[in-house]
């Protein structure tokens, strides 16, 4: 596992001039710091903070890299993505008595990694079981800019 992890940090390209002389690989440095994150989550001290940055962080880096595509299935995973985040994100800010609870960000942290990283594919999951039969009612296939668009010019025609 540290070759792999390894290997993918030797593919992160580096702006400074590497030294020679640094004897510890950006392994051991990753592997660090990932603790220290959680370290610092499961012990709740800058729980909230650091959350924020995983639920903001990655899944930014993958939506802008998603817009320099061609394909637009990752643009529809990370839309689907943050549809799903700001729901979550506004049933937190009604239900202040979330943080009450014990190891809240810690589990929080792995829901949002779950909803985020492309493997799981969580956010995707969330909104095809529980969501999007909810919110069919209100979004018809007619409902679309393109479609209100073409029945406007319709309509202006006819008269």
């Amino acid at each position: 596992m540290l070759a792999l992890l390894t290997e993918r940090l030797l593919q992160v390209p580096d702006h400074r001039q590497p030294r020679e002389d640094h004897r510890s690989p950006k392994a051991y440095a990753a592997i660090g710091l990932g603790a220290l994150y959680l370290f610092l989550i499961i012990f709740n001290l800058g729980g909230q903070l650091l959350t924020n940055v995983a639920g903001f962080v990655i899944p930014g880096y993958y939506s802008l890299n998603a817009l320099f595509t061609a394909n637009t299935a990752d643009d529809t995973q990370w839309l689907t993505y943050w549809v799903v985040f700001a729901f979550f994100s506004v049933i937190e800010s009604l239900v202040s008595v979330v943080y009450w609870f014990p190891f809240y960000f810690t589990f929080k942290f792995i829901f949002l990694l779950w909803l985020s990283l492309p493997a799981f594919r969580g956010a995707e999951f969330i909104f095809r079981s529980f969501m999007a039969p909810m919110l069919s009612r209100y979004f018809t296939a007619g409902s679309t800019a393109s479609n209100l668009r073409a029945r406007a010019e319709g309509a202006a025609k006819t008269d």
